[in-house]
């Protein structure tokens, strides 16, 4: 079994569990489990409270089987179900919840995930393995106004149009089943000098779209107010825009939309205040250790 160091290391991971102020006989969820890195963490900082983790992904639940602690307790579910899992577990509400939105270096690294440009593999991409939709489900039967709706909206890709077009072209002669099938048609439409971003904001919008990772992180960010309690923490980290202007919209404005209501009195309405104008980001030490932080944006707010 891998350790935590060798599967991922968590960014920002001092700030983030901080941030949820924990109290030693709290509740809290660690949204993301991964490698366990914040959850052990947390669990450092509890005596008699107890920490409910998640994950969807096979590796991430034989991480969680080496933790012994009986205040642990380990959902092999996505976090949009956070309330339907709560809930089995006798939890109405909790004192914090903290979420990494960030795939984890263990899945980049494993080549036949095909999460990974730098490797040879079937294009796959699932957090979850027994989902049925993969990366290449994806290029062989979307639309080409499908394909170019993903890779502008996830991936900002900005020849989107051109890209779904070629892909419909390609496939036309033969499915595209590898990492290296995608790659001829992306190293061609590459713009110049900037190859691995580009690649890498593909596979992004590839990913994002087989695991449904918007529409997840919907469900989960408006099922919180319910669940955390009056002040209790939520914290996140995202590594994209998307992620980060919906986390972002909640805090400010109470719902993921941005879109502010107010009362009688003029006062906004929302369930949590920001804790900080900005969000958090790494040191230059920090990610001189870990290039991952580099686009990590850590959020914290208050449950009113």
């Amino acid at each position: 079994m891998e350790t935590d160091s060798s599967y991922h290391v968590p960014v920002l991971l001092k700030e983030s569990v901080d941030g949820l102020n924990i109290k030693p006989d709290g509740v809290y969820v660690d949204a993301t489990f991964g490698g366990g890195g914040h959850s052990r963490e947390i669990l450092s900082r509890l005596t008699t409270g107890r920490l409910i983790a998640f994950d969807q992904d096979g590796d991430a639940a034989q991480n969680a089987k080496m933790i012994k602690e009986s205040s642990f307790t380990f959902c092999f579910a996505n976090f949009r179900y956070i309330t339907r899992f709560l809930k089995v577990h006798g939890i109405k509400t909790v004192d914090g919840v903290l979420a990494d939105l960030g795939i984890s270096s263990h899945q980049i690294d494993t080549p036949e995930r095909g999460f990974s440009t730098r490797y040879q593999a079937d294009l796959d991409m699932r957090m979850d393995q027994k989902g049925k939709v993969t990366a290449s489900v994806i290029l062989n039967t979307y639309s080409e106004e499908q394909l170019h709706r993903i890779f502008g909206m996830y991936g900002e890709v900005r020849n989107a149009k051109t890209l779904a077009a070629e892909i419909i072209r390609v496939r036309h002669s033969a499915p595209l089943k590898t990492t290296a099938d995608l790659g001829q048609i992306l190293d061609r439409l590459a713009p110049k000098g900037k190859d691995f971003k580009y690649k890498a904001q593909v596979f992004q919008a590839l990913r994002i779209e087989v695991n449904d990772e918007m529409g997840a992180l919907e469900d989960f960010l408006e099922s919180l107010p319910q669940i955390i309690k009056p002040g209790g923490k939520l914290v996140v980290l995202s590594y994209h825009s998307l992620e980060d202007r919906m986390v972002k919209n909640l805090m400010r404005a109470g719902n993921i939309n941005g879109v502010q209501h107010k009362d009688f009195y003029g006062n906004l309405i929302r369930p949590f205040d920001p804790d900080f104008t900005k969000p958090i980001e790494a040191t230059k030490t920090e990610i001189e250790k870990n290039k991952r932080a580099r686009s990590a944006k850590l959020r914290i707010a208050t449950k009113r």
